[in-house]
C-alpha cells in the first residue's frame, strides 16, 4: 500500500517505522552511555544518626537533697568544683520546704512552697548553677525516715530520681546519709539519702523503670511513647550529715571549709555562702552565721573510681562510661533462735546497708539518739522469736537515775517464729543537767530466756534537742 506524505513524495510505512526504531535505539543508548559516569559520581546517602543525649543536661556532680537550704549543707564544695574548676551540677529537691515558719511573711503551705523553691533557684543561682528540679514530697516534721518516705511517696518519688540520673549522667552523687544520728536528724533529709542511694543502684539496670530507656517510635513527632533515655551508672556516691556531733564523719572522706578563697570571685567562701543563706529569708535565724562557717565532712559510700578515700570527689573520675554495678539486693539475715535489736528507723538501716552493699557506713554510726522536746525518749525493740517453740522472754532495762520507762523487769510471750515489737517511751527528770555540752547517756536492755542472755541493746543518747519532733 502507498500512501502521500505531505508534499515529498511517496513513502512506504515500514521503512519510516526501521528508522523511527533506529533512531529510538540510538538515542537511548546514547543517553544511557552518558549517564553511566554521572551515576558513579553520585556521593553514597548519609546514613541515619541516632540524636545524642542532650548535652544541656549534663552534670558532673547531682546533689540530692530533701528542702531548700539543704544545698547549703554542700556549698563549700560546690562554690570550690562550680565556680573555680567549671565543673556541671545540678540539684534534685525531694520536697518545696512547704511546711515551717515563714520568718518574713505570713505565707504558708502552698505558697510557702512556692515561695521557697524560687529561694531554692536563686541562692544555687548565686553559685551559677541552674539546673534544678523539686519532688512532689511533703516536708514533714519527723525525725522516723519511714514516716517520711511515706510521705514522700517512695515509690513515685524514686522512678523520678532514676530518671534525673539518667537524664543528668552524674559521674558522682552526693546525698545526706540515711542513719539516724543525734541532731537535726530530719527525716525527710534521711529519705532523700535513701531514694538516691536506691537510684544510684538502680539507673544502670535496664530492668528498672524500663519505659524510660525505651525508645520512642518516632522521637521528632508527637503522640509518642518510650522517653528514649539510657542506662547510667555513677562512678562514686557520698554522703553528708546533718549530725550535731559529726566527728564520727572525718576521714571517712574529703573535707571542704568555708575558710577559703574563691578563685574565680576573689571573695571567700564563706561570704558565697552567706549570700545563698540571704536567698533564703524565709528560713533566716540567729545562727546563720555559725552554718556560713561550718566544715563539710564527706562520707565516700561507694566507689568505682581508684582514688585515696579522702581524695577530691572527682578525683580518679575517667571519661569512660562506668559499667553497670549491680548490688546483692535484700537477702534474710539469719539471726539465732532468740534475739533482740532496735527496731523502727534502726531495724530498716541494718537491712539497707546490707542490701545496698554499703559497707563503709554500716559501722560508721553507733546507736544514737536525743532527746524530743518534751524531755521524753521513743525507743523501738524488735523482740525475735525464729525457734519453732513459743519463749517467754524477760527483758530486763538499766536507765540512767531518774529516768523512767514504767517496769524495768517486763515478761513478753514470742509465740514460733514471731517478732514482737516493743514500744518504749522514756521519760527524763526534769530538770535535765544545766550544763552545755553535757557528755551523752547510755541506756542497756538485755532480753534473757529462763535466765540466759538471749540479746543486748545499748543506746547513746545525747542531752539536746534540735526542733525535729523525734
Amino acid at each position: 500500500m502507498k500512501r502521500r506524505i505531505g508534499n515529498h513524495g511517496l513513502v512506504r510505512l515500514p521503512v519510516l517505522a526501521s528508522a523511527f526504531f533506529g533512531l529510538t535505539i540510538c538515542g537511548c543508548a546514547f543517553f544511557a552511555l552518558g549517564l553511566v559516569p554521572l551515576l558513579a559520581e553520585t556521593p553514597p546517602k548519609a546514613p541515619s544518626t541516632i540524636p545524642a543525649p542532650d548535652d544541656r543536661y549534663k552534670a558532673d556532680i547531682l546533689v540530692i537533697v530533701a528542702h531548700p537550704d539543704d544545698d547549703t549543707g554542700i556549698s563549700n564544695y560546690l562554690a570550690k568544683a562550680v565556680l573555680d574548676e567549671g565543673k556541671r551540677a545540678a540539684v534534685i529537691f525531694s520536697t518545696k520546704g512547704n511546711s515551717g515558719g515563714n520568718t518574713v511573711g505570713m505565707e504558708q503551705g502552698k505558697t510557702l512552697s512556692d515561695v521557697r523553691e524560687m529561694e531554692g533557684r536563686r541562692a544555687l543561682a548565686v553559685l551559677g548553677i541552674t539546673n534544678v528540679w523539686f519532688l512532689r514530697g511533703t516536708d514533714t516534721p519527723t525525725q522516723d525516715v519511714l514516716h517520711s518516705l511515706e510521705t514522700l511517696g517512695h515509690g513515685e518519688a524514686l522512678e523520678e530520681v532514676v530518671r534525673l540520673v539518667r537524664l543528668t549522667r552524674p559521674e558522682v552523687i552526693i546525698t545526706w546519709l540515711p542513719a539516724y544520728v543525734a541532731g537535726e536528724n530530719h527525716g525527710d533529709h534521711q529519705a532523700s539519702g535513701v531514694v538516691a542511694t536506691e537510684a544510684y543502684d538502680m539507673a544502670g539496670d535496664p530492668t528498672a523503670f524500663p519505659e524510660q530507656v525505651s525508645a520512642p517510635r518516632a522521637h521528632a513527632d508527637i503522640s509518642n511513647y518510650g522517653e528514649g533515655l539510657h542506662t547510667w551508672q555513677a562512678k562514686k556516691l557520698y554522703y553528708i550529715s546533718d549530725a550535731s556531733h559529726p566527728e564520727f564523719l572525718q576521714h571517712h572522706g574529703p573535707t571542704y571549709l568555708a575558710t577559703g578563697v574563691s578563685r574565680a570571685r576573689g571573695v571567700p567562701i564563706s561570704t558565697l555562702n552567706k549570700s545563698m543563706w540571704d536567698a533564703y529569708a524565709t528560713q533566716s535565724d540567729d545562727d546563720i552565721d555559725r552554718y556560713v562557717k561550718m566544715p563539710e565532712y564527706l562520707v565516700l559510700a561507694k566507689s568505682l573510681a581508684k582514688s585515696p578515700l579522702e581524695a577530691d570527689v572527682l578525683d580518679g573520675i575517667g571519661l569512660a562510661p562506668a559499667a553497670y554495678d549491680p548490688t546483692p539486693g535484700y537477702r534474710v539475715f539469719v539471726r539465732p533462735p532468740l534475739s533482740m535489736e532496735l527496731g523502727g528507723p534502726w531495724a530498716f538501716y541494718e537491712q539497707f546497708y546490707r542490701a545496698h552493699a554499703l559497707t563503709s557506713v554500716a559501722g560508721l554510726v553507733k546507736p544514737q539518739a536525743a532527746l524530743g522536746g518534751d524531755h521524753s525518749l521513743w525507743v523501738p525493740l524488735l523482740l525475735h522469736n525464729d525457734s519453732a517453740v513459743s519463749h517467754d522472754v524477760a527483758l530486763h532495762a538499766t536507765l540512767p537515775e531518774g529516768w523512767t520507762a514504767g517496769a524495768q523487769d517486763v515478761i513478753y510471750h514470742l509465740a514460733p517464729r514471731s517478732t514482737y515489737p516493743v514500744q518504749l517511751v522514756l521519760n527524763t527528770p526534769t530538770p535535765l543537767p544545766a550544763v552545755k555540752n553535757a557528755p551523752p547517756v547510755e541506756l542497756h536492755w538485755v532480753l534473757s530466756d529462763g535466765g540466759k542472755e538471749a540479746g543486748v541493746v545499748n543506746l547513746t543518747v545525747y542531752l539536746e534537742y534540735n526542733g525535729v519532733p523525734q
